[in-house]
């Protein structure tokens, strides 16, 4: 009985310990491997990766600290993770939208970059390769040194970045691309759904993005329509004729044209130079003199109407017109101005 009583005492007071243990709080005390976080943009897609950062301090890392062939958490502490907000792909792989944990396999010429599907573990102490989204295969690079662990965003292009990990003298990194267009229209269709479907900007402005990036032409014609339907004004009208050139309809954007330079001529002097400038930008020069010579017709005293024609006229091409009006503008110019048209006069001069 006295033995059987001692095991139930001891029993009790090893529960009772652990009650007190788990009922105790932890205190949150500086760690000496940081939390972190990097993000990056692009298009839409917001790309995050949080991890805590660990210091070289002195020691071995590579094949030592972090072994060779074996499952790492690319960071210290808990579960390092990245975050798409859209489907990307990685180094050309698919991968859907979601938050993944981040692993990684080191190796002398190659490593694994594991994206888990368990994001909540810690580390890579309960990885489990079945739970695996998605790996690939990076080459190592030797890198200067980097005493702490750190995540950067490399080589940004409009659909793609590089996410690199760079810790002691190496370096690993794979790509994130994304479909930015299609996401981008998505959007856009969603938008268009909402309370700016209402007025003609957003659809002229869903428009434009489809003529910058000359893409789904169709569509684009159908949102200008729209635009002009609710609200037909001289934006609106030169973006349909600018879908219409694209599209290789020129003789009807001859005709949407005539008619936006027609509506020119109640417009303002300043609004008049911005839609010529909008035009330069997008590349449509010959519409952009017409609308330039225009705003000179109107305003023969206006220094910035011949500075602005001058520019187009030296991007055509035609320097000996550009120089002539730089000159006109020159004499208009005020004292502010004077030095900078001065300068252009001489670089087309020589």
């Amino acid at each position: 009985m006295m033995k059987k009583y001692c095991v139930c005492l001891l029993t009790w007071l090893t529960l009772l310990i652990a009650v007190q243990c788990i009922a105790q709080p932890t205190l949150l005390l500086p760690q000496s491997s940081q939390l972190a976080e990097v993000k990056q943009r692009i298009g839409y897609t917001d790309v995050t990766v949080v991890y805590h950062s660990p210091a070289v301090n002195g020691r071995k890392v590579w094949g030592a600290l972090v072994p060779y062939e074996k499952i790492w958490r690319a960071g210290a502490n808990e579960n390092t993770t990245i975050t798409f907000t859209d489907n990307v792909t990685i180094n050309g792989s698919p991968l859907p939208a979601g938050t993944y944990g981040l692993h990684m396999i080191p190796g002398i010429s190659s490593w694994i970059v594991v994206f888990s599907k368990n994001h909540t573990s810690w580390g890579s102490y309960f990885y489990n390769k079945e739970e695996d989204a998605l790996r690939v295969e990076v080459k190592p690079e030797t890198h200067e040194h980097t005493e702490w662990l750190e995540y950067t965003f490399t080589d940004r292009e409009a659909a793609s970045a590089n996410v690199a990990m760079s810790w002691e003298k190496i370096r690993v990194s794979f790509s994130v691309g994304v479909d930015v267009h299609s996401i981008a229209l998505d959007k856009i269709r969603l938008q268009l759904r909402g309370i700016a479907a209402f007025g003609w900007h957003a659809w002229e402005e869903a428009a434009h993005y489809c003529i910058v990036n000359k893409i789904n032409y169709e569509e684009a014609l159908k949102w200008v329509d729209r635009s002009i339907l609710v609200e037909e004004n001289h934006v609106n009208l030169a973006a349909k004729a600018q879908l219409l050139t694209l599209m290789g309809k020129t003789k009807e954007a001859a005709e949407i044209n005539r008619k936006v330079l027609s509506r020119m001529e109640t417009a303002s002097e300043t609004q008049v130079n911005a839609f010529g400038y909008e035009l330069m930008n997008e590349h449509d020069v010959p519409t952009a003199l017409d609308v330039f010579r225009l705003n000179v017709k109107k305003h023969p005293d206006s220094w910035n109407a011949y500075d602005s024609l001058a520019e187009a006229l030296n991007v055509s091409g035609d320097r000996k017109q550009a120089l002539a009006n730089y000159r006109i503008a020159l004499s208009k110019a005020p004292d502010d101005q004077k030095q900078r048209i001065k300068g252009t006069i001489a670089t087309l001069e020589q």
